[in-house]
């Protein structure tokens, strides 16, 4: 991609200001018009919300988004009604033991409250900050327990795929843990163990970063720095790995770019987090300089990876080895075309990426030797969010219930709506592609104002407010 290397957040304020009177209006038609009874509102079809009932890992991007609008625009009615739909709907999802997404869920929900009420932007309600911090105690205790250990230590979360399976994208729902963690929680497994949730936190963290992202260094033919394996499969029997796979990209062996995004987004924001987290709750072996090193080796690749393979506006096609791509020329030096006839672009990959690239830049800024060692990072992320600031990503037809148009849920598996004369699917929206763009352009909103980081552990550590 193309980097603008003077582009400030700043210059982004009106289109954040267009953006957001978009959002609302978003926010206000899906309110009005879907159905909650069909499940949690996945993709779009022909511009309509739509279940796709895979598991519903959406209904916290759902909620999350009218506070995020309510914490950009100051509109109340977006918090009334997030913290009635939360108190409704999120409930039974604390404790569910079948997915891998609590970080998804609970944090864009229960955990975006709670920090609102530790920045001063709201009032708690009566007994609400116990109940957020409980809610937040049994969501990452209940994704702790997904483990399946490799070795004495080692494991990982597995995917909803089964205990043999690590997905790239569990790398951001250790958010969970962490919040966790920083309100004190342990969980309790056989015979009373207290089980760490930090260390699994950072066993998880290093599993990730040991087999779903290489590093150039011959692991197999195709290893080529920063790309990333959507899923990690093991012998749960003795614990070895075994090879890599994809569920939603093309291949083991090719990178599926919302994957690449998980693992952008989720490094960056853990590096955040571990500023706050003391030594002595490390693991032992573990210390925190190994510990920031691995995360950041991991964070670095994918980044590189990301801005090398991606067309010149910072928005990517749906999988870096997909096939229809050698059809298309020189497509990586010119602007990404979401209206070809061979393979799709997938913008939610662009808008989960961003905030992880500034994340990153911003990170390095502050922690590295080099004053200018993240500037390239954080460059990156605003060009290709500025892109997903206008047309033909942003969705300006009040017609259309998405926000940012072009994404894609699962190529493989045909679940993309293709319009009439289409080729492949295009013109959609799909929910995490909603939220995430908004959590981004409330990033540099925020960045651009002079006001606090936004930081998903605001005020969690042992449940005091700073």
């Amino acid at each position: 991609m193309i980097i603008d290397d003077f582009l400030t957040p700043d210059v982004l304020l009106p289109a954040l200001s267009r953006f957001w009177d978009y959002s609302s209006r978003k926010i206000e038609s899906l309110k009005d018009n879907y159905d909650y009874s069909r499940g949690a509102p996945v993709i779009t079809v022909n511009g309509s919300y739509s279940s796709r009932r895979w598991t519903d890992w959406t209904w916290g991007f759902v909620f999350g988004s009218s506070l995020l609008q309510f914490e950009a625009t100051g509109n109340v009615s977006f918090l009334e009604s997030a913290r009635k739909d939360i108190d409704i709907h999120m409930g039974n999802y604390l404790t569910h033991s079948g997915v891998h997404d609590h970080g998804f869920n609970v944090i864009s929900t229960f955990g975006n409250l709670r920090r609102l009420i530790a920045e001063g932007k709201i009032e708690e309600g009566e007994g609400e900050i116990k109940y957020l911090e409980t809610a937040l105690r049994c969501s990452g205790a209940s994704q702790a327990s997904r483990w399946t250990p490799i070795d004495e230590s080692g494991g990982y979360i597995a995917s909803f795929n089964g205990p043999h399976s690590l997905f790239a994208d569990t790398i951001r729902t250790l958010r969970s843990l962490a919040a966790a963690h920083s309100l004190g929680h342990t969980l309790l497994g056989e015979n009373d163990a207290h089980i760490s949730l930090f260390h699994r936190l950072v066993y998880h963290a290093e599993t990730t970063a040991e087999f779903s992202v290489y590093y150039g260094e011959g692991r197999d033919i195709y290893d080529c720095r920063g790309r990333v394996a959507h899923e990690s499969l093991f012998n749960t029997r003795d614990g070895n790995y075994r090879c890599p796979n994809s569920q939603q990209g093309y291949s083991g062996f090719t990178t599926w770019t919302r994957g690449l995004a998980w693992i952008i987004a989720g490094y960056p924001e853990l590096l955040e987090y571990l500023e706050t987290v003391p030594e002595e709750d490390y693991p032992e072996g573990k210390s925190p300089e190994y510990v920031k090193a691995f995360m950041l080796k991991a964070a670095r690749a994918a980044a590189d990876f990301y801005i090398a393979n991606t067309p010149t506006d910072g928005i990517p096609y749906w999988d870096t080895g997909a096939p229809g791509l050698l059809q298309m020329g020189d497509y990586l030096n010119c602007p990404a075309d979401p209206f070809n006839s061979y393979e799709p672009v997938d913008s939610s990959a662009s808008a989960i990426a961003v905030q992880g690239l500034m994340r990153l830049g911003r990170y390095l800024e502050k922690y590295s030797e080099t004053a200018d060692a993240g500037r390239r990072y954080f460059q990156a992320g605003l060009t290709a969010l500025k892109t997903m600031l206008e047309e033909p990503y942003l969705s300006t037809d009040d017609k259309h219930q998405g926000l940012l148009l072009h994404t894609v849920y699962h190529r493989p598996n045909g679940w993309d709506n293709i319009q009439k004369g289409a080729d492949i699917p295009y013109g959609e929206a799909c929910m995490w592609g909603d939220y995430h763009i908004r959590e981004a352009a409330l990033y540099v909103q925020k960045i651009a104002r002079g006001e606090r980081d936004y930081q998903f552990f605001t005020g969690l550590q042992n449940g005091i407010t700073e």
